[in-house]
């Protein structure tokens, strides 16, 4: 019996392995003194609210990236980090995939805080409070109060722009994904992701709080970023 297996954490890169602990540690925090409450003081403070809301604070375009507001939340952010990181840091290196994580985070909250004052200046004619004298009808009151007092929280904007990178990358890399066991090669799954966060994102369908724009703008800063820097993939997977 071979007791020598080695452990599926032994190869993770120092900066993903460093965001996996600290996602951790901030999720621990969030399970201490958030879970019991809609809205917890952890996540108050280091959720990023709108640039406009009496809550937003400047550290909370970081910080947001770390707070999570459930299991299912961080186990497939977590997830997609374990499995797309390691070999994307390895490929371009620690430097550049600490930038690509924080610079595809900060762009998914710019995003998601653009949508949100186009929302704010249609119903209000302003894109900040106090506003004119404007008739505003319950559900448009509700959509200011949700934008005004509810944070975005996840590092999924940042793990879309690490999928568009790896996807860019290793576009003829085959993939399997829940509930679906068939390989389907990443320059197609991906884009289909995107098109999915589009379609959600413009349909705002009933019940859905889910931040989608944040993660269409983490996807195209991460496909800005390998551009910029012209990152292309090893020949031998073209």
């Amino acid at each position: 019996m071979n007791f020598n297996r080695q452990s599926p954490f032994a190869n993770l890169t120092p900066v993903v392995k460093n965001l996996l602990i600290i996602n951790l540690i901030f999720f621990l925090a969030y399970l201490i003194f958030d879970s019991k409450y809609v809205l917890g003081p952890i996540t108050r403070v280091l959720g990023a609210y709108y640039f406009n809301s009496r809550a937003f604070r400047p550290w909370q375009i970081i910080t947001y990236m770390f707070m999570h507001g459930g299991f299912e939340h961080i186990l497939f952010n977590m997830f997609a980090l374990f499995s797309f990181g390691p070999i994307l840091e390895y490929y371009i290196g620690s430097k550049k995939f600490f930038n690509l994580y924080f610079i595809c985070g900060i762009g998914a909250f710019l995003c998601q805080t653009i949508v949100q004052a186009i929302e704010v200046q249609s119903i209000t004619g302003s894109m900040i409070l106090p506003f004119s004298n404007h008739v505003i009808d319950s559900i448009s009151m509700e959509k200011l109060k949700a934008i005004y007092n509810y944070p975005m929280v996840g590092a999924s904007g940042a793990i879309f722009g690490l999928l568009v990178a790896f996807g860019m990358i290793y576009p003829n890399l085959e993939l399997m994904i829940l509930f679906l066991p068939i390989p389907i090669k990443a320059k197609y799954l991906i884009p289909i992701y995107i098109v999915l966060e589009l379609f959600l994102g413009f349909g705002q369908f009933a019940g859905d709080n889910v931040a989608h724009f944040a993660h269409i703008g983490g996807a195209l800063f991460g496909f800005i970023l390998l551009k910029l820097w012209n990152i292309k993939g090893p020949r031998q997977l073209f």
